[in-house]
């Protein structure tokens, strides 16, 4: 059986572009009747694992309290948005040990030339390093020079934990650890999959066949949703402001108030176009959970304004989320704890399995 694996970390408010870039596309591929569900025996269809993972979360610091609290949120949105537990397997990364064990030997063979290169962590240490001086100098420009930019990241790699650096080799870990052929994906995150090819050729080629080398699945429902406030940058749950995005749990009022106050473009028609950053980011929303095509909301919108438009997007958005919102509600922390470990359980014999192979492949007693 092919496998699809993916997850999401338990880190600050789930939101919309979360669940319009991945969980949304995820129901789709379970409920997709080209594809089985997981732990059926007909031939030629992909399993769905979906994952939360932890382990990835404190590569920043936790509060240990909101982590168990966010974990189980999590959990609940996968549930309420239509994640199925009779096609998929849903569960906590920390509760395959496996993950961690796999990890390790990973980064035996991975190079710290290759994790220099990850974008997100450059990113990461840039918006760290970029708040400090430089020669008595507030760097705020966009361009900087080859000097400077390795200036940075030399003083974020002093500062900064290694899991933030290592990341990738865990995520990494967890793809390759259930032979998943396929990911489900941001496009911020090809990179990532790249380096997890690598490293399972790499194995490979070292060891002998051990590990499926997967492919990036990205499609045209995975779009990317940038912040209400900068539409240059991705919709994040770390951005300073609140206004930056709509949680999913965000009461109907508070959604109203977040798309009224949202950036826009100058001019006053709705034209889906690159040079209009901020209403290109609205339309998107409004099409991930209409369904209408950005076409469909331009027509929809001739001779009107953007007052009527985030009226009414605002509405579409509050209309969609009620019902998640409801279901949420109604999963209780019991139940929700059973269903993650009905789900370790039935995955654990596959890490298991795999975790066995690779350590008689690299000469461990067993």
């Amino acid at each position: 059986m092919k496998r699809i694996f993916s997850g999401i970390q338990p880190s600050g408010n789930l939101h919309i572009g979360n669940y319009l870039g991945a969980i949304k596309n995820w129901v789709k591929l379970q409920d997709d009747p080209a594809r089985n569900a997981f732990g059926i025996a007909d031939a030629g269809g992909f399993e769905s694992i979906f994952c939360i993972v932890d382990l990835h979360a404190i590569t920043v610091p936790q509060d240990p309290g909101e982590l168990r609290k966010r974990t189980l949120e999590v959990a609940k949105v996968y549930l309420a948005s239509g994640i199925d537990i009779k096609k998929s397997v849903i569960f906590i990364q920390s509760h395959v040990q496996e993950h961690a064990e796999l990890a390790w030997i990973l980064n035996t063979i991975a190079k710290n030339g290759e994790l220099m290169k990850m974008t997100q962590f450059k990113d990461k240490a840039r918006v760290v390093v970029l708040k400090k001086k430089l020669k008595g100098e507030v760097i705020s420009r966009e361009v900087l020079t080859r000097e400077e930019s390795l200036e940075y990241l030399f003083e974020a790699l002093q500062n900064s934990g290694t899991g933030l650096f290592d990341y990738p080799v865990l995520m990494a870990a967890d793809i390759l650890l259930y032979d998943a052929e396929k990911v489900p994906i941001g496009e911020d995150q090809i990179q990532h999959v790249e380096l997890t090819r690598t490293l399972g050729k790499r194995f490979n080629s070292k060891f002998g066949e051990t590990f499926v080398i997967p492919e990036p699945y990205i499609t045209k429902e995975g779009m990317r949703i940038m912040g209400l406030d900068d539409p240059t940058k991705k919709m994040s749950k770390s951005a300073s402001s609140e206004y930056n995005w709509i949680a999913l749990t965000d009461e109907p009022d508070v959604i109203r108030k977040k798309i009224k106050k949202a950036v826009t473009d100058s001019g006053s028609e709705i034209k889906y176009q690159d040079d209009k950053p901020a209403l290109k980011n609205l339309i998107n929303i409004y099409s991930g959970f209409s369904g209408k095509s950005p076409k469909e909301i331009e027509a929809m919108y001739v001779g009107k304004g953007y007052g009527d438009f985030k009226n009414d997007l605002a509405e579409v958005v509050v209309e969609n989320l009620q019902p998640i919102q409801e279901k949420m509600k109604a999963l209780s922390d019991e139940e929700v704890l059973k269903i993650l470990e009905a789900g370790a359980n039935k995955i654990r014999p596959l890490a298991e399995k795999k975790m066995k192979e690779v350590k008689e492949k690299v000469g461990f007693i067993l």
